[in-house]
């Protein structure tokens, strides 16, 4: 019986498939804007760098006789290598900025607010314990729950969450019993009756 009731506790699979869903919809617009950006670019860019290997390929350096034999030689020989390390730079420049672009559209979707349909169907779905790692992942009560308190709940809740909220509860009150019990010795002190000393008028 008591193990049931420690597993009822925990988090169950339909708690992380309704958030893993629900931030999926909450998010769908802003992935698929990152995937069709990345797409487009990388055709555009694919195609600009087979022609830029095409030219640098067509390049004839046999009219730099005045260099010398030697030097058109070697420019011959590491030609193709100097467009490809062209190529290379300008891919992780195009990734960088791609990277940025993502990360900056991710920012934007964890600042966007969830609407309170949304969060009215998550607290009658989600079982007690998804709820209290709901709560616990809700950092500011001032402002409303956003997308990325959903996504630090999801991951919170992949992490055990609930469990280290309910072993910090059961500390919680063990502190107090014990906190409780040193605070019931000390009023015996208090009780202690304090004799009032003889004064002058009344010396007996």
């Amino acid at each position: 019986m008591k193990a049931t009731s420690l597993q009822q506790q925990q988090p169950t699979r339909q708690d992380h498939t309704l958030l893993r869903n629900t931030l999926l919809k909450l998010t769908a617009r802003q992935k698929i804007l990152c995937v069709v950006i990345i797409v487009v670019v990388a055709i555009i860019w694919y195609n600009l760098l087979t022609r830029l290997v095409l030219f640098g390929r067509g390049i004839d350096y046999n009219g730099l006789h005045a260099l010398g034999v030697q030097a058109v030689a070697l420019l011959n020989q590491y030609n193709p290598f100097f467009w490809w390390a062209v190529v290379a730079l300008c891919t992780l420049i195009i990734a960088y900025f791609l990277y940025g672009f993502v990360q900056s559209t991710n920012r934007q979707a964890r600042a966007k607010l969830v609407d309170e349909d949304t969060i009215a169907q998550l607290s009658q779905q989600l079982s007690p314990p998804a709820l209290e790692v709901l709560r616990w992942s809700w950092d500011d009560r001032r402002r409303p729950i956003c997308v990325g308190d959903l996504q630090r709940a999801a991951a919170e809740l992949r992490a055990g969450r609930s469990g280290k909220i309910t072993l910090a509860r059961r500390h919680a009150a063990l502190l107090g019993q014990r906190g409780t019990a040193v605070t019931s010795v000390e009023p015996v002190y208090d009780s202690i009756p304090v004799t009032a000393l003889p004064s002058e008028d009344n010396p007996g």
